[in-house]
């Protein structure tokens, strides 16, 4: 197998080959026909999370088809394809897992952060962590719903009723979820980097009623807003924008501090809350509602060898929707 992997922190991706991988009990292994590239995998990197088993290769959004199963495994079969997402196993055991919260989960484990994940040929997973995605024939446009998609629906269930939504960073997760949101009947706001026409004119084609940048108020109070953008002085800015009895979500794993704020601006009751990891009834909702809602990707494709120019214009914000990588 070829895989692209990180050994420190701040360091460029190498492509390594090694030994085919075979999967332990209750683990599957796949063929991997695409990764989506997400913004955890820069904070992976570029070392702002903790806990991150290096050298390891990075991907947490794998679509490939099952080319081995491990003992005990009869929920997959060779040449099925999955989905395998960030959350890659957790204990079981802990208080959070026996409340049905294994999102947050005291042991888990992570894909491409605790252990290796996508950017690669072969991809080794807990089969009770990987989704079946029949009926989903482009593995490059299912790709970015393995976290951009899951982690953008739980945030907004996270948002309640909402009738009146702001999205905070109109890339990957907001192009998702602003689809979701129209089909379900909500309003749209998109909040975008000062200057960023295109990333405007890209909510608007998906059914955003008004885009403008985040320094802007919108031309009517929001019932809640979703933050993607991983900048800790949107928090304000949102709660500025959000209506009596409001919800702010924070839908990234890593965010910058919040700056310091007048009580007045949460005073209403409105509310701050952070979405953690994804679960697997999350997963389950999702994939069943993605071809309901007509939800289109828009995906921009890089060879596997070139991950970290895809990283790079990421970083940049060089293109709209989601990067995938294939392994061709």
């Amino acid at each position: 197998m070829r895989a692209m992997v990180l050994s420190a922190p701040g360091r460029p991706l190498a492509l390594e080959e090694r030994p085919d991988p075979h999967p332990a009990p209750g683990e599957i292994r796949v063929r991997v026909e695409a990764c989506g590239v997400c913004r955890t995998d820069l904070h992976i990197v570029d070392g702002e999370l903790p806990n991150v088993v290096r050298p390891v290769v990075p991907g947490h959004e794998i679509v490939g088809i099952v080319d081995e199963v491990g003992q005990n495994v009869t929920s997959h079969r060779v040449g099925q394809r999955v989905g395998i997402p960030w959350l890659g196993h957790t204990c079981g055991n802990c208080p959070y897992c026996a409340a049905h919260q294994e999102n947050l989960c005291d042991r888990p484990v992570f894909t491409g952060h605790s252990r290796d994940g996508g950017f690669a040929t072969h991809a080794v997973a807990d089969a009770a962590y990987a989704f079946p995605l029949d009926g989903f024939d482009d593995p490059v446009a299912a790709a970015p719903l393995l976290c951009a998609g899951l982690i953008g629906w739980r945030s907004l269930k996270m948002a309640g009723k909402a009738s009146r939504v702001g999205l905070y960073g109109f890339g990957a997760a907001a192009h998702i979820i602003a689809q979701v949101c129209r089909w379900q009947g909500r309003q749209v706001y998109a909040f975008t980097q000062k200057g960023d026409t295109a990333a405007q004119a890209h909510a608007l084609s998906l059914g955003a009623c008004w885009a403008g940048d985040s320094s802007q108020s919108p031309p009517q109070s929001l019932d809640a807003a979703i933050l993607f953008a991983p900048v800790g002085a949107l928090v304000p800015a949102a709660l500025r924008a959000v209506c009596k009895g409001g919800r702010v979500v924070c839908g990234g794993i890593h965010m910058s501090d919040i700056p310091q704020f007048p009580y007045n601006l949460l005073w209403g009751e409105r509310q701050v809350v952070s979405v953690a990891n994804l679960t697997r009834q999350d997963a389950l909702e999702f994939l069943e509602i993605a071809p309901r809602a007509a939800v289109h990707t828009t995906t921009h494709v890089y060879p596997l060898v070139r991950a970290n120019d895809a990283l790079a214009d990421l970083r940049a914000g060089r293109f709209q929707g989601a990067a995938v990588l294939v392994p061709g």
